[in-house]
């Protein structure tokens, strides 16, 4: 058990990837999804504990340089066997301990992720508590992506605004954003909505951002370069509407930097992209410190990710609707149970039990694998 100054020494860290098929695809600025090719991590100590962890990387390198491929090459060969050689004071030290690798946060998350749910279990406490959450409930949003028409767009947000949807997020990209905010406004009047652009855009369409002030959005997520927080200061300069920046943000210093410059109004949070829990604590403390809202954002998660996400928006400094939403929306049996259910008041209740507080169904994962293998010490 790992609890205040004891150590403990992993004795077992497993690898799984699953094929996990969407019930509808999800397209983005980056192109579609018809399927997840997700990376499940399960470690156990000395004492049989165990946590589990996912990998949100994208297939290909599109969304960050991380791919399941490469996530699954530095997990096995590099990280894995760093955690197994090392005794552990406690989840807080894991990210200290795989810091002289660098970057690969996705792939440090993965792991990281593991140990917090491993703790959390060892404790008796949920992982909500165990990361200091002060919510008992946590407020849902969705995001919706790119449709073959605007037809199909209208009809996907009217199903999620009558199942209770607190906020309603769309994917756009030039030639999808202008005209087909219009008609969402038009059709649903002031619901809260957001576009999520996934670096679409650059400075030369500042015109059309401040032609799609009217519209009156939440925020533009990720509207320039995902490795941008200059010219998006320009841009935020330029218009009224809050940014909200995703991809440029990994890291505490990258926070307190875009927020000095003026490049952002709000942030998102995502595990992967930051490196898990500790790093995801900090962040948001940065932030809240600053007077930023933070929200957690999705990367099309199993029920494992789905799980570590909830716990982390309990946080104070999460106080925008996120991305988290029920099983149902993307999967026809997710892989842990109770599946992720979302309230017709577009909330989800915190789980009370040890750790994530779901059940990994293992059987289901079972049937997904495609391949597994056990990583042993350096």
């Amino acid at each position: 058990m790992i609890v205040d100054n004891d150590h403990v020494k992993l004795r077992k860290i497993e690898l799984t990837e699953i094929n996990l098929p969407l019930i509808h695809f999800f397209e983005t600025s980056f192109g579609r999804t018809y399927e997840r090719r997700i990376i499940l991590v399960r470690i156990e100590d000395e004492d049989g504990n165990e946590g589990w962890g996912e990998c949100t990387c994208g297939e290909l390198p599109t969304y960050s340089s991380e791919w399941t491929d490469g996530c699954w090459a530095t997990i096995k060969q590099i990280l894995g066997p760093m955690l197994l050689k090392d005794e552990i004071d406690s989840a807080l030290g894991v990210w200290d301990l795989m810091s002289p690798m660098k970057g690969n946060r996705m792939s440090k998350a993965t792991l990281e992720t593991a140990v917090w749910d491993l703790e959390a279990k060892a404790l008796g406490v949920p992982l909500a508590k165990h990361l200091g959450g002060v919510r008992d409930e946590i407020v849902s949003g969705v995001s919706i992506g790119i449709q073959d028409t605007l037809e199909d767009l209208i009809e996907k947000i009217r199903v999620e605004v009558d199942a209770g949807y607190k906020r309603i997020k769309i994917k756009i990209k030039p030639g999808w954003d202008h005209d087909v905010l219009a008609a969402v406004r038009a059709e649903f009047g002031d619901i809260l909505l957001m576009g999520d652009a996934n670096s679409a855009y650059t400075l030369d369409d500042v015109e059309l951002f401040r032609r799609m002030e009217k519209f009156g959005l939440m925020m533009y997520e990720q509207p320039l370069s995902h490795d941008d927080i200059v010219d998006h200061a320009k841009l935020q300069s330029a218009i009224e509407t809050p940014i909200c920046l995703d991809e440029s943000i990994h890291s505490p210093a990258d926070a307190r930097k875009a927020i000095e410059l003026g490049a952002c109004r709000i942030i998102n949070i995502k595990l992967g992209r930051v490196g898990g829990h500790s790093e995801a604590r900090a962040i948001q403390k940065v932030a809240r410190e600053k007077g930023i809202p933070v929200w957690c954002g999705g990367m099309l998660e199993g029920g494992i990710g789905r799980a570590h996400n909830i716990a982390m928006s309990t946080l104070e400094g999460f106080t925008m609707p996120g991305d988290v939403s029920a099983s149902a929306r993307y999967w026809h049996e997710d892989i842990i149970e109770p599946e992720v259910f979302v309230s017709t008041e577009g909330t989800i209740d915190v789980p009370t039990g040890p750790g994530i507080g779901f059940e990994v169904k293992r059987g289901r994962i079972d049937d997904l694998t495609v391949k597994r293998c056990k990583i042993t010490e350096a």
